[in-house]
């Protein structure tokens, strides 16, 4: 007698998804300090000369769009690693997990990325909310 399965097999990521966790979490919290870089000294080099301390307020929207922007693909590279960790793993607690295969481990880094380079990038963006674009870069 034929008997049905009741599980289904489990699809393994694909190598350009596992990738995606490390490179986009890497690549978006370089390109925000090249922005906030590129942003505070195109607003505020004009006014430097003339001894005002001030910026357009579009350079500080300009700030927060593309910081949010990175930090929201930043979290979705972190969604995925994550799952494509949990897929890869038997583990089922991250304080406990090992990266056993090359796969699991790449899916693992890119947690671990995503976060720690997340946190880099709000710290980055925080004091746009307390200081003035300008008055910052001093």
């Amino acid at each position: 007698m034929a008997s049905e399965s009741t599980t289904r097999p489990v699809s393994l990521p694909t190598p350009r998804r596992v990738w995606f966790g490390v490179i986009a979490s890497a690549t978006a919290w370089f390109t925000v300090g090249i922005a906030e870089m590129l942003i505070t000294w195109r607003a505020c080099l004009h006014n430097e000369e003339f001894g005002n301390a001030t910026s357009h307020p579009g350079a500080t929207t300009a700030s927060f769009v593309v910081s949010f922007f990175l930090l929201g693909l930043m979290a979705a590279a972190g969604w995925v690693s994550y799952s494509n960790w949990r897929r890869l793993s038997r583990q089922r607690s991250l304080m406990e997990a090992e990266g056993r295969g090359s796969h699991e481990f790449i899916a693992l880094a890119g947690v671990f990325f995503s976060i720690t380079l997340g946190a880099g990038m709000v710290w980055i963006s925080l004091p746009l909310f307390i200081l003035r674009l300008c008055v910052r870069v001093r």
